[in-house]
C-alpha cells in the first residue's frame, strides 16, 4: 500500500472544466452543470484502493449531508484500466451502487481531468467555492487504514462549514495521503 500524498495545488486557483462520463447514469458531464451553487467537492478514487475503501461510508454520509446545503459533490475515477481492471467503469457502476454513493462517479479516461487538478493519490480532495476558486484541499481528516484513528472529516467538514457560514478557511492544510494514481505508460 502506497503512501502518496496530495500535491496541494495552490488555493485560488480556478477549477479546470471538464466533460467526462458518469458511470451511473452513462452520460456526459460537465463541471458546469454539476457544480453547487455554495460549494463543489471534487474526489479523485477508485474502487480498490485500500484508503478510499476506508472512507466510504464517510463520503456517503458527509455528501447526504452537505448536499442539501449547495455543496455539489462529484467523484473521477483517473487510474489505468488496463493495468488496473477492478476500477473499469463497469465496476465504477457496481461499486457507487453497492456503496451507495448519491454523487456522480466518473471516469477519466484520458487521465487529462487528474493532470489538470494535479491530482496525486486516491483519494484527494479539492473543495471549491460558488465562483470555482479552490479554497480547500488536501485530507478527509487524520485517519488512515489501520491507524486507529476514527474516521469523522473533520478536516474538509471544517473547511465546508467555514464555506457555509462565510468565514475565512483555515489555510493551513495537511495533505491527503492514499494509493498513487494508476498513470497510463506511454
Amino acid at each position: 500500500m502506497a503512501n502518496t500524498p496530495s500535491n496541494m495545488m495552490p488555493l485560488g486557483t480556478k477549477a479546470p472544466n471538464f466533460i467526462l462520463k458518469d458511470t451511473i447514469s452513462d452520460q456526459e458531464l460537465s463541471l458546469n452543470t454539476l457544480k453547487g451553487d455554495i460549494g463543489t467537492v471534487i474526489m479523485f478514487i477508485c474502487n480498490h484502493c485500500p484508503f478510499v475503501i476506508h472512507v466510504n461510508p464517510e463520503l456517503v454520509k458527509m455528501a447526504k449531508e452537505y448536499q442539501s446545503k449547495g455543496i455539489s459533490f462529484i467523484a473521477i475515477s483517473s487510474n489505468d484500466v488496463i493495468n488496473y481492471p477492478q476500477d473499469a467503469p463497469d465496476l465504477m457502476k457496481q461499486q457507487a451502487k453497492q456503496v451507495g454513493y448519491p454523487f456522480p462517479y466518473l471516469y477519466d479516461a484520458t487521465q487529462e481531468t487528474a493532470m489538470k487538478y494535479d491530482a496525486a493519490c486516491t483519494p484527494d480532495f479539492y473543495l471549491f467555492d460558488k465562483d470555482l476558486n479552490l479554497v480547500y484541499r488536501g485530507q478527509l481528516d487524520g485517519s488512515r487504514p489501520g491507524n486507529a484513528v476514527p474516521v469523522t472529516g473533520k478536516d474538509l467538514r471544517n473547511a465546508l462549514n467555514a464555506l457555509l457560514s462565510e468565514k475565512e478557511i483555515d489555510p493551513d492544510q495537511k495533505p491527503s495521503i492514499g494509493c498513487n494514481i494508476k498513470w497510463i505508460a506511454d
